[in-house]
């Protein structure tokens, strides 16, 4: 079959997987559900062409700008397009193990392709395939822009002098582009565990594989969530990951904490749901079994009211948990529930106006990987959501208390702008099984790749 078409239903995916899928071959409708694809891995499907239908015509690329990553291995891909240079902001190519027998010229002009992997293709060039072979990314596009090998002393000679010219253009580009780019990026730093004094660790106990079985945490310092309306954009923000990259937490739940409020060493485990405890947000301590049951009969008065079968808020996501024996859940080292994945999580850590730390957490029950695109995902729209807090001054609501965190405000417009440069800090969260075996690493190095053009990752 062939990749879905439709509206842009996904405005803020930034990594899609359809790996394994047996593909055919993909329409324009992708661009138009995800127009913010940083990442496309397409890897191990039945495609013969590429682009091929993903870019109909070159003014079609105007919907993939953001697009720096595109894995295409192990496929049957036979022709290898032109219009390939239409991705203007790809940085990495893979279409390893495929039946290209050449290579199109158009590669060279992909401005910002850096690695590229062709190995396993039937290349007629033996020059270019011994390129290939040492993974001379560099040295590879230069032999193509030159026109490969066997060119008249004349013709070679327009084409270097062409060559400088082009090189040029895109030196003075670059600067511009890279300059704008620097400017309009988010910081963020990362405090490596070994770094970190007091690192906050999960633990996973074993019963946990067959319920939900993938987790991924980390600290996020320094946010600002105390002007104006900047708590309700972040919650709002949350709610609109759940429904899309999350795809209505069926495919992950994000929980969020006020870390000065929780106690490590945390784990993640399993309860039967007449013993697990939770003061659900905005709700009184209640047993998980009564807690579900109490939604179904608020969804099913939902109903009767509106006279339509659709409900909202947490009665959506009551069937994610049925059949299940035993409830998934993060408990700290008071022994308190705090999360309750994927239907809320507690009271005790609930994010407020004054908080400046948090601890984020992504569960699912499909794979690991989501997890960690989900997190990029959150990290970057954080990012986003500070940064537009700091430039739009507002007033810091009705909150009474003081804020010695955040200070008077500052007249001076060259201290404001430092402000705004200021990273948020991710500290690395490690979890680990039973015995202390690391089983996840939060932001590992290779991590945050997928936000990288819209992020500055300070390693």
């Amino acid at each position: 079959g062939a990749a879905p078409e439709g509206p842009a239903a996904f405005p803020q995916l930034r990594s899609l997987n359809l790996s394994g899928n047996r593909l055919r071959e993909l329409g324009p409708g992708l661009a138009r559900a995800a127009p913010q694809l940083q990442a496309l891995l397409l890897s191990g499907n039945r495609l013969r062409a590429l682009p091929g239908g993903l870019l109909p015509s070159p003014a079609a690329a105007a919907a993939f700008p953001l697009l720096s990553r595109l894995e295409a291995a192990d496929n049957e891909v036979v022709e290898l397009g032109a219009d390939i240079a239409a991705l203007t902001a790809l940085k990495s190519l893979d279409v390893a193990n495929n039946q290209l027998k050449e290579l199109p010229a158009a590669l060279a002009d992909c401005p910002r392709l850096k690695e590229a992997n062709f190995k396993g293709n039937q290349l007629k060039d033996k020059r270019l395939e011994k390129m290939v072979n040492g993974c001379q990314t560099k040295a590879i596009l230069e032999y193509l822009r030159a026109g490969g090998r066997g060119k008249g002393k004349g013709e070679s000679s327009r084409e270097e002098a062409r060559k400088k010219k082009r090189e040029k253009q895109q030196k003075k580009d670059d600067g511009e582009q890279d300059e704008v780019e620097e400017a309009s990026k988010l910081l963020v730093k990362v405090l490596h565990v070994s770094e970190n004094p007091a690192p906050l660790v999960v633990k996973v106990s074993t019963g946990i594989k067959d319920v939900r079985a993938f987790i991924v945490c980390c600290v996020l310092k320094g946010v600002n969530l105390k002007p104006g309306s900047a708590l309700k954009r972040f919650l709002s923000a949350q709610t609109k990951l759940h429904e899309d990259i999350c795809e209505k937490r069926t495919a992950a739940t994000i929980a969020t904490h006020d870390l000065q409020l929780i106690r490590g060493p945390l784990t993640y485990g399993v309860q039967p749901p007449d013993e697990l405890k939770i003061t659900p947000l905005g709700r009184k301590e209640i047993k998980a079994k009564d807690l579900l049951r109490q939604l179904q009969l608020e969804a099913e008065e939902q109903r009767k009211q509106k006279k339509r079968q659709n409900v909202s808020g947490l009665h959506k996501y009551l069937q994610l948990l049925d059949g299940k024996d035993n409830y998934p859940c993060l408990v700290d080292a008071e022994g308190v529930v705090i999360s309750f994945p994927p239907i809320t999580n507690s009271e005790k850590t609930k994010v407020r106006k004054d908080t400046r730390d948090l601890f984020l957490e992504v569960t699912s029950d499909t794979s690991l990987q989501i997890c960690k695109d989900v997190m990029d995902t959150l990290i970057l729209k954080i990012a986003e959501l500070n940064r537009f807090t700091l430039e739009n001054r507002e007033d810091s609501g009705s909150d009474n208390e003081s804020d010695a965190l955040c200070g008077p405000v500052n007249l001076n417009p060259s201290q404001n702008v430092q402000a705004m440069n200021l990273p948020l800090v991710v500290e690395q969260v490690r979890v680990v099984d039973t015995d202390g075996n690391l089983k996840v690493l939060y932001p590992s190095k290779t991590d945050l790749t997928t936000v990288s053009s819209l992020l500055t990752v300070i390693r």
